[in-house]
């Protein structure tokens, strides 16, 4: 039975408080805080480039069903995704969860507290919000902008912890 062992990229932080178990992949410049579960056993976890799970944020998969992050994604704090597609520039709000097969579409904002449902596909460019996620409206430009530049703000605050700026009691 082969052995499983998370791999990664290139200036990546994880936080000494965080879970990195199995088929993991992370990529350059993305962030992992502290409280974070991210459990590949029976499947893999992809995080793509430039993105940040925020604090006490849990990925997992199911059997045939992997776990797939974006490049340029914010997961805020306590996210729960589970065996789903996160497409590259979204944000996923605090408190959300989304569940097995669903996908959220590139440059697309699911509103804090949401819940998208089983196989539920959110189109890119669009503001979803609720239990369950319901379409609000389409996205500004000036929205899909920000998205990629909280992510990047993410980088910076990634780069001053590898820097050793904050410290632990």
């Amino acid at each position: 039975m082969p052995t499983y062992f998370p791999k990664l990229g290139k200036k990546i932080y994880i936080d000494p408080a965080a879970q990195i178990i199995g088929r993991v992949t992370v990529g350059d410049y993305s962030s992992i805080w502290p409280g974070c579960v991210l459990r590949a056993d029976i499947q893999r976890i992809a995080v793509g480039k430039y993105t940040n799970i925020q604090d006490l944020s849990l990925l997992h998969v199911e059997t045939g069903r992997a776990c797939l992050v974006g490049d340029y994604v914010t997961v805020g704090h306590q996210v729960c995704l589970h065996a789903c597609t996160v497409e590259g520039q979204a944000l996923v709000g605090i408190g959300s969860i989304v569940l097995d097969g669903a996908v959220i579409g590139e440059k697309t904002i699911l509103g804090a507290g949401s819940l998208v449902t089983h196989d539920q596909r959110l189109k890119p460019k669009s503001l979803y919000f609720g239990r369950p996620a319901k379409f609000v409206r389409a996205l500004t430009a000036k929205e899909i902008t920000e998205l990629k530049e909280w992510a990047l703000r993410y980088v910076d605050y990634a780069a001053d912890h590898l820097k050793g700026l904050y410290r632990r009691l």
